[in-house]
């Protein structure tokens, strides 16, 4: 299960700054592919968010983190590079 957390966390992230780079980018460039990319871009994002959540939830027990470790692999997910610093950090050893 650690390990789909680690592949998890990646996607989480790559997802979430290819939606970035959609919103910042791509929307100033070209406003059509801009609208034909949000859907999918946002949808997959938020699947891998909710995944990563569950997940981490799920792993809180057998990975004995205390509230303060999990604390910051939740608020690694809302901040852009976060889910990066969680694998290297706290799961790099632990798959």
């Amino acid at each position: 299960m650690l390990k789909i957390f680690k592949v998890t966390a990646i996607l989480e992230g790559i997802s979430y700054l290819v939606l970035f780079a959609n919103m910042l980018i791509i929307k100033n460039s070209n406003p059509e592919l801009y609208h034909t990319l949000l859907r999918p871009l946002g949808m997959t994002h938020g699947i891998l968010f909710i995944g990563y959540i569950v997940l981490a939830f799920s792993l809180l027990k057998s990975q004995k983190w205390d509230a303060k470790t999990f604390a910051i692999i939740l608020i690694a997910s809302l901040v852009p590079f976060g889910t990066f610093y969680v694998e290297k950090k706290y799961l790099e050893n632990n798959a």
